[in-house]
């Protein structure tokens, strides 16, 4: 019979690790599930007014087809540059793809993201949108245990009048 995980958390799978970071003032945020290692993954991008990035790196027909993060972002078009900081840390850490010695990792970092920009909060942001930073945050925060709930990604979340938020789960398939 199949079972809920230890924790019953996406972390329950070695190796992967959970990071978010909230904007209250915004009443947005970005939520990064981060494998060093890389992972295979692969995407099924549906819906009127889909916003993502990387995701066709993860086709089956390219070369990639693996991730070493995948990033859930508010603020809409905005929110994509939080794959930005989550790149850009995981890179500094020494993780991505090694094309050739001394040129920095390259780390596939897809993205999706949520429209939050009509919740409330101040988007007054000029040309600073604060996702970048929300990403670099995350990943500095990311680990085993973390915070389900009306945080990161979720912070902004509406299906129409409705809160939402982050959740979690795994299966134990053994």
């Amino acid at each position: 019979m199949f079972r809920p995980g230890p924790k019953n958390l996406i972390t329950d799978i070695a190796g992967l690790k959970v990071g978010h970071a909230t904007n209250e003032a915004v009443r947005t945020g970005i939520t990064a599930v981060l494998c060093a290692d890389g992972w295979a993954a692969a995407v099924d991008v549906r819906g009127g007014g889909p916003g993502t990035r990387e995701t066709e790196a993860l086709a089956p027909e390219n070369l990639v087809g693996r991730a070493h993060a995948v990033v859930l972002a508010g603020g809409s078009v905005f929110g994509l540059a939080a794959a930005d900081g989550v790149a850009a840390w995981l890179s500094a850490q020494g993780i991505g793809l090694q094309f050739r010695s001394g040129s920095p990792p390259v780390p596939i970092v897809p993205c999706a993201v949520l429209h939050d920009l009509a919740n409330g909060g101040d988007k007054n942001w000029g040309l600073s949108p604060p996702y970048r930073e929300l990403g670099l945050s995350a990943s500095s925060a990311a680990q085993a245990d973390f915070a389900l709930g009306s945080v990161g990604a979720g912070r902004g979340a509406l299906a129409g009048l409705r809160k939402g938020g982050i959740g979690s789960a795994s299966l134990d398939l053994q």
